[in-house]
């Protein structure tokens, strides 16, 4: 099964009644109103966003916003879990290991990096507004918004210039480290029989 309509579906079954009333009227600006006049479940939404190209597996923000206004941080998980699956991309699991740096050790500065990664402040204040009191999500959501915005080209060493342009040189540091590790142990399991060919050979009869 397509993993993407599995996580879809995962979603609908999540949804309330009431969660989806309000899905569709935030959507009335996207979908004509006599289409969503015959939704009648979450999967009946999607759908109509798939159609439309506004759903896409590389094109999340649409369903990121709309849960994020519901405040559903469970139904968020999932999907970060999806794209974390999916991150089969170059550079996916080293972004996701910088974002739970920069979530970790990045404080009530978050404004200032966000607007450095160019995140507008209407959406700076939708996050506060989603996130009232979670600083971390706060955080990770404006991460999640950089990234769909910029797509191929969100990369760790975009996120260290802008974290270095803050003055967070401490995180910039961490999440540099981390890659490093990162790329240390890949060559490592790259070649795990590298070393072989250095031993010393004086003890061979």
């Amino acid at each position: 099964m397509d993993p993407f309509l599995v996580l879809l579906h995962s979603v609908s079954a999540g949804l309330s009644s009431a969660e989806l009333t309000e899905l569709k009227f935030l959507c009335l600006g996207r979908v004509g109103k006599r289409k969503l006049e015959r939704v009648q479940s979450g999967l009946d939404l999607f759908t109509v966003l798939l159609e439309q190209s506004e759903l896409e597996p590389g094109r999340l923000g649409l369903l990121r916003e709309l849960l994020g206004s519901l405040r559903r941080h469970d139904l968020l998980r999932r999907l970060d879990a999806f794209e974390a699956a999916a991150g089969a991309a170059p550079g996916a699991a080293d972004l996701h290991a910088a974002f739970d740096i920069i979530c970790d050790h990045v404080g009530r500065d978050w404004r200032r990096l966000a607007r450095q990664l160019k995140v507008s402040d209407t959406r700076i204040d939708g996050i506060e507004e989603r996130y009232p009191r979670n600083l971390t999500e706060r955080v990770r959501e404006s991460l999640r918004i950089w990234k769909d915005t910029e797509r191929e080209n969100a990369t760790v060493a975009h996120l260290v210039k802008a974290l270095r342009a803050c003055q967070m040189n401490l995180v910039a540091d961490l999440v540099e480290e981390q890659q490093a590790r990162e790329s240390r142990n890949e060559s490592g399991a790259a070649s795990p029989m590298s070393w072989d060919g250095d031993m010393p050979t004086s003890n061979v009869p």
